[in-house]
C-alpha cells in the first residue's frame, strides 16, 4: 500500500481526493490510501480527510505519494521537495515553466529512484481519442488549431506553458514539431492576450497553433487540418462514459507505481513532455524576444 497526500486543494485537488476515496475495484489505485491534504487555507478537513502541513508530508514515513495541484508557477519548487524528501509524485500539467528545470527533476526522481509522473488528462479525452483515431494513417498537408478561453492568471505560466495541454495535441498527433516562429498580441487594458506559433513537422508541412484569452471568450477548440484527400473541420462526436479524466489518470499513475507500465512506454512518455516543454520554451522566447536557453535534450533550434 502507498500512503498519499494532495497539495493543493481547488478544483483538481478535490477531484483527486473523491477518486482516491472511491477508487475503481480491482484497479492498481486501490494500493493508495489517503492519509492527509495540504493547504494555505486552514479547512480542519475535505470530504472526511484531514489537513496535514507540507512538514507532515516530508516527515511522516507512512506517506509515499504526493499529488501536486497547486499554481503552475508553484509546481517546480514543490516537486523538487518532495522528490528529495524520496517520495513519488504526481503533478498537473505543465510539470515546470522551463524544460531544463524539468529535466532536472527527472534525473532527481531517478536518483532517488521514485517516480515522477506529470499529468496530462487531455490524450485521455474522449474528443481527443475520437480525434486521433480520424487523423491515423493520414498524411498531413497544412493545419491549425485554435484554442479560446477566459483571462489567465499570471501563476499560470507563459501562454505556450498554460496551454501546453494542446501542444501535446499537436505533438500525439503529428509527432516531433519545431518552432518556425511566434507572435504575442497582448491587450492588458482588457486582459486579452493572442499567442500565435507557426509549427513544423518533420515532413516540413506546417502547423499554427493559436491561443486566445479574453474576458467573456468561450472555453473552445477550433480545427482545420488539409490532408491528402480531404479536410477535417470539426472534431469528431465522441461518446462520453466511463471512469473520468482525472480517475484515468490516476489508473496510470497508480500502474507505474506497481510496475505496470514498460519501460518503452515511459520513456516515449518522458520524450514527449519533454519534448512539448521545449517547444512551449522556444515559442515563448521568441514571443518575447529574448534569446532561448540552451536545449537540455540537444535537439536542433529552429
Amino acid at each position: 500500500m502507498f500512503g498519499a497526500a494532495v497539495v493543493g486543494v481547488g478544483t483538481a485537488g478535490r477531484v483527486r481526493i473523491r477518486d482516491m476515496l472511491a477508487p475503481l475495484t480491482g484497479s492498481p489505485a486501490q494500493q493508495l490510501t489517503l492519509k492527509g491534504f495540504v493547504s494555505r487555507r486552514r479547512l480542519e478537513s475535505e470530504q472526511g480527510v484531514c489537513q496535514l502541513s507540507e512538514e507532515d508530508v516530508v516527515k511522516r514515513d507512512d506517506i509515499h505519494v504526493v499529488f501536486i495541484c497547486t499554481e503552475n508557477a508553484s509546481h517546480e519548487h514543490n516537486v523538487r521537495r518532495f522528490l528529495e524528501a524520496g517520495k513519488h509524485v504526481c503533478v498537473e500539467y505543465p510539470i515546470t515553466l522551463t524544460s531544463s528545470a524539468a529535466l532536472q527533476l527527472w534525473n532527481l526522481a531517478q536518483e532517488k529512484g521514485v517516480v515522477l509522473h506529470e499529468e496530462h488528462i487531455e490524450l485521455m479525452s474522449a474528443d481527443f481519442k475520437a480525434l486521433q483515431k480520424e487523423v491515423q494513417g493520414k498524411i498531413l498537408l497544412r493545419g491549425s488549431l485554435h484554442f479560446t478561453g477566459g483571462v489567465l492568471q499570471t501563476s499560470s505560466g507563459f501562454m505556450s506553458f498554460s496551454g501546453i495541454a494542446r501542444l501535446n495535441w499537436l505533438v500525439q498527433l503529428f509527432g516531433q514539431l519545431s518552432v518556425a516562429a511566434a507572435t504575442m498580441e497582448e491587450e492588458p487594458g482588457r486582459n486579452y492576450s493572442k499567442m500565435i506559433a507557426t509549427l513544423h513537422t518533420l515532413e516540413n508541412k506546417v502547423l499554427t497553433w493559436t491561443e486566445e484569452r479574453g474576458p467573456g471568450l468561450p472555453r473552445a477548440k477550433k480545427i482545420h487540418f488539409d490532408f491528402e484527400g480531404g479536410s477535417l473541420t470539426q472534431i469528431p462526436p465522441a461518446a462520453k462514459g466511463g471512469a473520468g479524466l482525472f480517475m484515468q489518470d490516476l489508473l496510470h499513475f497508480s500502474s507505474k507505481l506497481t510496475g505496470q507500465v514498460s519501460p518503452g512506454e515511459l520513456h516515449a512518455e518522458k520524450t514527449r513532455i519533454l519534448h512539448c516543454l521545449v517547444l512551449a520554451e522556444r515559442i515563448q522566447h521568441l514571443c518575447q524576444g529574448s534569446s532561448p536557453n540552451p536545449d537540455p535534450l540537444g535537439e536542433p533550434p529552429h
